[in-house]
């Protein structure tokens, strides 16, 4: 039993008429005729009532064509699927994402690729440190990662997105809140809240060279790995951050941003294992143009 049987016997069924059937298939009425008694005799059951005017399933013919007409329908599918997924225009994408951008650039990036390959199905996975992505996408966990650069881990490829300098989150009413004038020098006497200062932490280690250039080294009051508890901790009055300007994209009440004019800048980059040849990779990659999202960058801050 093959394959062009089955359609064939589901034209007749359609059909019900053997010639009509035999001209849409383009074949021999006796060849059709064939073809539906050598299945006939294969399944030891008649799927068609013949008379001389008319041809009728029978109720074997009737459950027979449904079934087949069910896994025509699933195999045309599944062909279509794959053929998609051989382009590169559907499959599953990781995407891991490091904290700030979670809030600030991640709803654009979602938003181009679902517009440029709408058959994509994205897993996310946010709050990401830079260490845990390199890790992550090494060893096939990740397909792809907003994170920030360097990346100390070999066989890693990326496009730097933009670079943003920190930026000072207080909780409000403190008494730099709406002073024009504040460095960063004048932050050492404040407690902070850091990301933990033995992850790897990109942005951490900015933060311990921006004060280090200030003459000092931060008093680590609390240190949490994900961007927003450490900003619901500067709102609770348990200390001050300096976080990447994309971060001000998190409106939670009671912190309030400032710029300094001091600050080491971070950049922002998409990585890839640099051996990954999928054709859903590329697509995205192309999707997601680097000069696009830097366009944009005054949007997400």
């Amino acid at each position: 039993m093959e394959l062009r049987h089955l359609r064939q016997f589901l034209a007749v069924a359609q059909t019900e008429h053997f010639g009509r059937a035999a001209d849409g298939l383009h074949i021999a009425g006796p060849a059709l005729s064939r073809t539906v008694r050598q299945l006939e005799a294969s399944l030891g059951t008649p799927l068609f009532a013949r008379t001389t005017r008319q041809v009728e399933l029978t109720e074997a013919g009737r459950v027979f064509a449904a079934e087949v007409h069910r896994i025509l329908a699933e195999l045309d599918g599944a062909v279509d699927r794959a053929r998609l997924i051989g382009q590169g225009a559907s499959g599953v994408l990781r995407v891991g994402v490091t904290g700030s951008a979670s809030y600030g650039v991640l709803p654009r990036v979602v938003r181009r690729v679902k517009a440029a390959l709408p058959d994509v199905e994205l897993t996310i996975d946010t709050e990401m440190l830079t260490p845990l992505q390199a890790a992550a996408l090494t060893d096939g966990r990740l397909d792809i990662a907003l994170l920030r650069t360097p990346v100390a881990v070999e066989g890693i490829a990326h496009r730097t997105l933009f670079a943003e300098p920190l930026i000072l989150a207080l909780p409000q009413g403190h008494r730099f809140d709406g002073d024009p004038a504040v460095t960063v020098a004048d932050l050492q006497d404040e407690d902070f809240v850091t990301y933990p200062a033995d992850t790897g932490s990109v942005v951490d280690g900015a933060v311990v060279r921006t004060c280090a250039a200030a003459g000092f080294t931060p008093r680590r009051a609390h240190q949490v790995p994900q961007t927003s508890t450490l900003l619901a901790l500067v709102a609770a009055g348990l200390g001050i951050a300096l976080v990447p300007h994309t971060a001000s994209s998190i409106q939670l009440p009671g912190v309030h941003f400032v710029d300094l004019p001091d600050t080491e800048s971070v950049e922002l980059a998409l990585a890839w294992r640099a051996d990954d040849d999928s054709p859903l990779l590329a697509r995205v990659l192309d999707a997601l143009g680097g000069a696009d999202l830097t366009a944009e960058r005054g949007t997400a801050a």
